[in-house]
């Protein structure tokens, strides 16, 4: 088993660069820069390639190998990364990225989704009922380790490391992870596909996906679980900004910091997993927890709204609001792993020939869920003001909490 953990975290932690350098990074670049919260939101259109995975997950269920898919977009950011080192990051004066910039990172998280259909393939393939706890740790934690790598490091090091430069060790680190998917010992052990029929047209694959046990109460909960974390999570780090917190102060906080204690959440909850195997009573305790953080985060913002209020080196409220993002992020990683945990069983019981496309539909979902919230909060907070958006926020926290007296017992 270990053979396969330690191949699965070197990949997925260079499959957490492109998200940590467009959500740990730039949001907090363009901010400084002067654009609105609204403008800064709309940057996540980058994301878009992720939305849609479905379009690509039949073909690598049905053409070639996990293997070759893998190592060929892993091979693809390496060159796109090559291609970024040549490139300024910003004109003189311009308050936005180029668009040429801007046309490769959207190439950069295509590629990025390729290769997490084929990575996640690879996983549910090869991992064993016993190991869905450890292996869904390590596919939260690398993740998470490879976009503070990306996004918190690289912006505690802008001021000292040159844009060509970065880009130039992505590139070699993607090739080099590239040669790894294509040679570990650990990811050729794949198991004998079981008989089974190639999805058809595409009305006839969404009614098979559909008809896998406990589909469609998984897909509504993870499009909705994360609504209320992840709006907090991407609006309360730019209203500290805007209250005087430092651009790299904050880099540390939340690019590094709080991802440590995200990661710390996500090995607990492995721990929890392995010890239960039981994920839906974890994650109802949990959802509980994340509740009562996120009500101290927003009591704290209503402090912070109030007219004149800012955050002076050294005070408590500093303090507070700064160890309020690692609270919540160490909470997120918790309920993370345990939510991945309970979506890769469920693709499980998915016929071979659809756990890919199966696992991405869930997985889609997921970051559509999160990309939504994420790219309006910033218009909510402009329209709204902090204080009611954060109090939607709360009220969708509080949600996923009655979804899972709904879950069927497949899931158990």
């Amino acid at each position: 088993m270990h053979g396969k953990l330690l191949a699965l975290a070197s990949l997925y932690l260079v499959q957490g660069m492109p998200y940590g350098l467009q959500s740990g990074l730039l949001p907090v670049l363009l901010r400084a820069r002067g654009l609105s919260l609204t403008r800064v939101g709309l940057a996540k259109v980058l994301y878009a390639p992720w939305l849609f995975k479905l379009v690509w997950a039949p073909l690598v269920d049905t053409r070639g190998s996990p293997r070759a898919w893998l190592a060929l977009s892993t091979a693809v950011l390496g060159l796109l990364c090559g291609l970024l080192a040549a490139l300024p990051p910003a004109e003189a004066g311009q308050s936005g990225l180029p668009l040429t910039v801007a046309g490769l990172l959207l190439l950069l998280n295509l590629a990025a989704a390729v290769q997490d259909v084929a990575l996640d393939t690879l996983a549910v393939q090869l991992l064993q009922p016993a190991e869905l706890g450890p292996g869904n740790t390590v596919q939260v934690v690398a993740y998470k380790l490879g976009a503070a790598l990306a996004g918190g490091g690289l912006l505690a090091l802008v001021p000292t490391l040159s844009w060509p430069l970065l880009f130039l060790l992505l590139a070699a680190t993607y090739w080099l992870a590239a040669a790894l998917a294509w040679a570990a010992p650990a990811l050729q052990q794949l198991p004998a596909p079981q008989p089974s029929e190639p999805p058809g047209h595409m009305l006839h694959l969404h009614q098979d996906l559909l008809a896998v046990p406990g589909t469609l109460w998984m897909a509504g909960f993870v499009l909705f679980y994360k609504l209320g974390e992840q709006g907090a999570g991407s609006l309360f780090p730019l209203l500290l900004l805007d209250r005087g917190v430092s651009t790299p102060e904050l880099g540390l906080w939340n690019g590094v910091g709080a991802v440590v204690c995200s990661i710390a959440g996500s090995s607990l909850g492995g721990a929890l997993l392995a010890r239960h195997r039981q994920p839906l009573p974890l994650l109802r305790s949990l959802l509980r927890f994340r509740l009562g953080g996120l009500a101290c985060q927003t009591a704290l913002l209503f402090h912070l709204d109030a007219p004149g209020a800012r955050l002076g080196p050294g005070t408590v409220l500093r303090g507070a609001a700064l160890l309020s993002l690692c609270l919540q992020h160490f909470v997120g990683g918790l309920v993370t792993t345990a939510a991945f945990t309970l979506m890769m069983r469920c693709s499980q019981l998915a016929p071979s020939a659809l756990q890919a496309t199966h696992y991405s539909l869930l997985a889609t979902l997921e970051l559509l869920g999160k990309l939504l919230v994420g790219a309006l909060a910033g218009a909510l907070a402009d329209s709204l003001g902090p204080r009611l958006c954060f109090s939607l926020f709360l009220a969708l926290s509080a949600t996923p909490m009655l979804c899972l007296g709904l879950a069927p017992s497949t899931l158990a």
